[in-house]
């Protein structure tokens, strides 16, 4: 199954957090902080949204930081990813 987002959504795939600090303590499940870096994996077309004209300025493969808890969860083939709006994304990691 291919996900392909509409208008000004974005499919994103969360980049593992880290298993352990940088002082190299082991965390848990619950200590980990819910990861922000995503992988673009699709981009909508963009076009008018609510009447506005929108421009997609994120492509496929570009690294990103979106909202902390922003967009919906799915998980399509046993992989999870978070479909979020283009204005929840806050930067591109170059």
């Amino acid at each position: 199954m291919k996900l392909k987002p509409l208008a000004d959504r974005v499919v994103v795939k969360l980049v593992e957090a880290e298993e352990k600090t940088k002082s190299g303590i082991i965390l848990t499940g619950s200590a980990k902080e819910k990861p922000e870096v995503a992988e673009v994996i699709a981009v909508g077309p963009g076009g008018m949204v609510d009447g506005k004209e929108v421009t997609m300025t994120v492509k496929k493969g570009d690294k990103v930081i979106t909202s902390k808890y922003a967009g919906t969860e799915v998980k399509v083939d046993g992989q999870e990813y978070n479909i979020v709006k283009q204005s929840d994304i806050l930067a591109i990691v170059e």
